[in-house]
Parts: structure tokens; sequence; C-alpha cells
């Protein structure tokens, strides 16, 4: 259980879900936080890590740190996003069970479930089916995070466990037309559209893929109940439970930025997996709820970035 002095580290404290642990541990009162930053602690080198750990001793560990990106990034950078994922997970998780750590909370993504599998996804679906291929080395790497835990705790009694999140935005994502996710770039691009006074806006695929999303404060708030609560070596899924198309996003992303010209679609680029729906009932069974509704969320992240241009 997490205390009032608890040691805590969060890895990848820098990045968006890494700032939103680490916003609500601090309104909680936490102040004994780890929050090296990637040029404080590499995560891809063992040696650092090892040091980290045996000179903090942290005593529950977060472990927000992954190479992320979009559709384009995922499939253009695999063999980055495959090694680099797999040595964080490897050092982190083994230096945590070197370390004593009492608990460790391992971030996955929905990206590890079948491409076909059965909507919403529940989390025994893991490993019954093939991926999606434009993100199989990130969701390779991601599966063997979690299964890390699983079979650290089968072995060592290590109290690892792994949360799956769905698709996530909010404050402190990357903006990026080509490597960010979906909701980011459509953020960028609609932004810059407007800016240009273009009276068009060109989105990948067919704009009919479904996709579900999280505002990563939503998911912060999870992530501590989990880490409270939660102990199975069964992954749970953090989600909302209802998704849009991706057209359905564009309008959305578009009204809230204000432009006022046309969505087009390139067919001739990938969809991806049709629907990524999350099953969420065994994390509603302990008690959480999301809370910050879609719009709204789409809102404050495009005045948080309007504000990070400045």
């Amino acid at each position: 259980m997490l205390k009032a002095n608890s040691k805590i580290f969060v890895a990848g404290a820098t990045g968006m879900v890494g700032r939103a642990i680490t916003r609500a541990l601090q309104e909680r009162g936490h102040k004994n936080l780890l929050l090296p930053s990637s040029k404080e602690l590499n995560l891809i080198e063992q040696s650092q890590v090892r040091e980290f750990f045996k000179k903090h001793r942290p005593e529950f560990v977060f472990f927000a740190a992954a190479k992320v990106g979009g559709i384009y990034a995922n499939d253009a950078l695999s063999a980055d996003f495959i090694y680099q994922n797999l040595i964080m997970e490897s050092n982190i998780i083994h230096s945590s069970h070197e370390n004593k750590v009492e608990k460790l909370l391992f971030l996955g993504s929905s990206c590890i479930y079948p491409k076909e599998a059965a909507q919403p996804i529940q989390e025994s679906a893991l490993l019954t089916g093939p991926l999606e291929k434009t993100n199989e080395a990130y969701a390779i790497a991601k599966i063997a995070g979690l299964k890390m835990c699983e079979h650290y705790r089968k072995q060592f009694g290590s109290n690892f466990v792994s949360a799956m999140p769905t698709n996530l935005y909010g404050p402190y994502d990357r903006f990026d037309p080509n490597y960010s996710h979906v909701i980011p770039a459509l953020i960028y691009k609609f932004h810059e559209a407007k800016s240009q006074k273009k009276t068009s806006v060109t989105l990948w695929g067919s704009g009919r893929p479904r996709r579900e999303f999280l505002h990563v404060d939503d998911l912060a708030e999870a992530l501590l109940l989990v880490m409270e609560r939660y102990s199975d070596p069964l992954p749970i899924n953090v989600g909302t439970g209802s998704d849009v198309t991706i057209e359905e996003l564009g309008i959305l992303v578009r009204d809230v930025v204000g432009f006022r010209g046309d969505i087009l679609f390139d067919k001739s680029k990938p969809d991806g997996t049709m629907r990524k729906s999350l099953n969420v009932d065994r994390i509603h069974d302990l008690g959480w709820h999301h809370k910050i509704a879609f719009k709204e969320g789409l809102k404050t992240t495009y005045d948080w970035y309007l504000k990070s241009q400045q």
C-alpha cells in the first residue's frame, strides 16, 4: 500500500503519462518521488539503471517509460520500437526484482491484443491470434514486458502487475503530423490548416476504423487505484468503454480547433485495426470510472497545445 512517505520511482516522468502520474501523486501529498529525466537516467543503459536502483532503493515503481508513436512511426521505426522497449523493460523489471521493490506497475498498450479480437476486448484475448502488422514490433515488446512481470511473479513471488490503457491523449503529448498518435497529429494538422487558411485536411485511411480514447489524467487516477488495490497476474484494461470512428474524431477535432474546411481521406494509406475497444468491467469492479468527457478533454488538450506554442 502506498504511504505518504513511500519512495516512488516514476519511470518516464517527463512523458505525457509520467507527468500525469506525478501530478496525481503530488495531489495526494506524496513528496518522496524519484523523477529522473532521460538525460539524468538512460533506461536503455543497464549499468545506469542498476546503479540508480542500488542508490535510491525505490519501494514502488510506475513503469510509464516507452518509445511510442502513431501508425507511421510504429511501421517506419519498427526496429527502434522493439529494441528500445525490450531493453528498458528488461533493465527496470530485473532491477526492481534485484532491489526488492515492493510493487511495480507496468504499462502496456491495447495494441497487444490480436487484430481480430472480439470487441470489446477482454484481457483473456491476449495471444489468441495474430497482431496488427503496422504496430507488431511495439506490441511484441509490450507483451514481453507484461509476461516478464508475470514470470517474475511466478518464479520469485514479485508483486509486479500490468495495466493495459486504451489510446491516450492530453497535455504534454507529442504533436507531430507523422510521428504522433492520432489525436495530437490531428490537432497539429487542423491547427496548421487553420493558420494557413487551407480549404481541406487529408487524413490517412478510410475514416471507418473505430478507436477508444482516454484522457491521461483519468488514466493516472486509475493507475493509482491499481497500484493500491490490484494484485493479479492477468493484466487489467483501462479505458472508457466507448469508441468513435476516425471520421467522427476528425470532425470533433476540426470543431474544437475551429477549422472550417473539408476533411478528405487518403485510402491508399493503411487503416490499421478496424476496431479496438477494451472491455473495462474489471477496472470498473475496482471502483474506477473515467470522469473527463471526450469533447471537453479535446478542448483542454488543444488549449494546452496553444499555450505550449507561445
